[in-house]
């Protein structure tokens, strides 16, 4: 099969690689029908982490069952299904709590952007959806995948509730897919970060009532201005550097709750500060499979359409196009197709 394999900071090869194969009995074999690039495989391809040896890519994936191991009974060969990018068994004590990406048996994948995926723990991380769906509805399924996901998380640890005043740090597919989230909950007002007109464009369309473009401590005092000196009851840090993270817990206000869902990236808080500051912080990898059936009934349903953030549509062939695409901000995501 064809896979997309990182060598080097800005070098990306479409390979050919082995065929994956059924190694456990938890495990499935699908079909890609759609994958992408995330913002978060620009770390490596941009030289900020740790490459190694050359490598497969990819984490986002929804596709069709080919195959599946004698312990799979959820999902079967033909369905089109939609999983996450940490896998799950689903029903450990940590599954059970909700906390999926948590899972005792966890394992991130790594290898989707590629014409067949193997995923395991495909019993409790796999949603299959009824019969196959339009193609129209497929870039809001990927976008199920992680990025909705990652924002729908990020405005619930930030405990978004009706009423309520969010601001989301971070104008790409999560802190979009954030936007999206934060007036599904509720908000009455969502103030978006961004500098984009593209982006702000889209963050318009999906919720948003306030758009500001001032960054760092200029950026604090506008959303301060916006709320009555007060700050904001939810924040959205969808970003992962310490800028964002310093600018989402100073426009919170106290007793207001930051989500924090971009990876870190040389991220510190002083917690002293923090103390001080009566804000709640919560955040991590987010439990995508806890959300998966909601999410899945709400973009075929068309209630939301978060496939919209996937506005560079390419080839498999064409990744590396992709990747670059992504990295000089001429595309907010890339959606492959195999």
């Amino acid at each position: 099969m064809r896979g997309a394999v990182i060598h080097a900071p800005g070098d990306v090869r479409l390979e050919t690689l082995d065929d994956p194969k059924i190694a456990h009995p938890t495990d499935a074999v699908i079909r890609t029908v759609a994958t992408c690039v995330c913002g978060s495989d620009l770390w490596p391809y941009r030289g900020l982490e740790p490459i190694g040896d050359p490598h497969p890519m990819g984490h986002e994936y929804v596709g069709v069952v080919e195959e599946v191991g004698a312990k799979v009974t959820s999902v079967k060969p033909g369905q089109f299904v939609v999983g996450s990018f940490a896998t799950s068994d689903n029903t450990c004590a940590n599954c059970r709590g909700g906390w999926q990406s948590s899972c005792l048996h966890r394992e991130f994948m790594s290898t989707c952007q590629a014409d067949y995926v193997r995923v395991p723990n495909a019993h409790g991380t796999l949603v299959a959806t009824d019969g196959h769906p339009d193609g129209a509805f497929v870039p809001g399924l990927l976008a199920v995948s992680d990025v909705m996901g990652t924002g729908w998380y990020a405005a619930l640890a930030a405990e978004v509730r009706p009423g309520s005043t969010a601001v989301v740090v971070g104008d790409g597919a999560v802190g979009l897919c954030g936007v999206i989230a934060a007036r599904e909950l509720g908000a009455e007002r969502i103030i978006a970060m961004s500098r984009h007109a593209s982006r702000q464009k889209l963050a318009l369309e999906f919720g948003a009532t306030d758009i500001v473009t001032e960054r760092g401590d200029d950026g604090v005092a506008r959303v301060k201005d916006l709320t009555e000196g007060l700050g904001a009851d939810s924040v959205l840090e969808c970003v992962g550097t310490p800028e964002a993270m310093r600018q989402a817990l100073h426009t919170a206000r106290p007793g207001g709750n930051v989500g924090f869902v971009g990876v870190p990236h040389e991220v510190a808080v002083d917690g002293q500060e923090l103390f001080f500051s009566h804000v709640g912080l919560r955040g991590g990898p987010a439990p995508v499979r806890r959300y998966l059936p909601e999410l899945i009934d709400l973009v075929l349903s068309g209630r939301i359409d978060p496939g919209k953030v996937f506005d560079h549509t390419l080839p498999l062939e064409q990744v590396a196009e992709g990747y670059q695409a992504m990295d000089e901000r001429r595309a907010i995501k890339t959606l492959l197709k195999p």
